[in-house]
């Protein structure tokens, strides 16, 4: 019964700040998240499951009412983007193992990355924008139905906008990081309006944080472009090889 009664204060444990508190967990979750943030700039693997153990922790956070935070408003976006988070996570964890696998005997991976960033390219960043705003506008009136923390708009953005991103990071995509911004300029607002100040605190720097990452993809993209292409097999070449030394 002590160990229980042990768990369940550590579960709700709030540090007093200024008249109020900062709920642990959500210190702790965004903690993760700073350090998953960390690898994924570095394009390393273990960034994956570490932010996956962010995505655990702030579930709990965002479904307040469900959690013993009743004075804490729910954010079925934020909670859902959690799950989503989960969801896309193994499937960049994935994706970047084998593409580290791929990459370890090549000079472009000997520093460790996972992956060779690259750029989306004007196709893609048109169907970037209209998932963004399509998918704010169709999952806007699901949220408002369902409970969540008005302005719902923001809620739904940073939900498709946390999609996106993740999804852009595990394929590599040097402007996934420009989505990270565009979500932070809504969310940061939202959070703070919500209550959630260390998730607000975090979100703001994370916004200055992904600029930074941004600048870094772009570069390594520039510098390591010719070293994975010039090891890159053309297989077209080898038939016509072949047909030149035919009897």
């Amino acid at each position: 019964m002590d160990l229980m009664r042990w768990l369940v204060d550590l579960f709700t444990w709030y540090i007093p700040v200024a008249g109020g508190g900062l709920l642990v967990r959500e210190v702790v979750g965004n903690v993760f998240g700073l350090a998953s943030a960390l690898g994924g700039m570095r394009r390393r693997v273990w960034a994956w499951p570490v932010g996956i153990a962010s995505n655990l922790i702030l579930l709990t956070v965002f479904l307040s009412s469900l959690f013993g935070g009743a004075d804490t408003a729910t954010l079925l976006g934020q909670a859902g983007r959690q799950l989503m988070f989960i969801a896309v996570s193994v499937y960049g964890w994935t994706r970047w193992r084998g593409a580290r696998a791929a990459r370890s005997g090549s000079p472009g991976g000997a520093d460790g990355a996972a992956i060779a960033p690259r750029w989306a390219g004007w196709r893609v960043r048109t169907g970037i924008v209209l998932a963004l705003v399509g998918g704010t506008a169709a999952l806007t009136p699901l949220f408002r139905e369902l409970g969540s923390y008005e302005p719902v708009w923001a809620d739904a953005w940073t939900f498709v906008g946390s999609l996106i991103a993740t999804y852009g990071m595990a394929r590599g995509w040097v402007e996934f990081w420009l989505v990270w911004v565009a979500v932070d300029v809504v969310g940061v607002p939202l959070l703070f309006s919500a209550g959630y100040y260390a998730s607000a605190v975090m979100y703001l720097f994370y916004g200055g944080f992904t600029l930074v990452g941004f600048f870094v993809w772009a570069r390594a993209r520039a510098t390591e472009k010719p070293r994975v292409e010039t090891v890159l097999p053309d297989p077209m070449l080898q038939p016509a090889a072949t047909a030149g030394v035919a009897p």
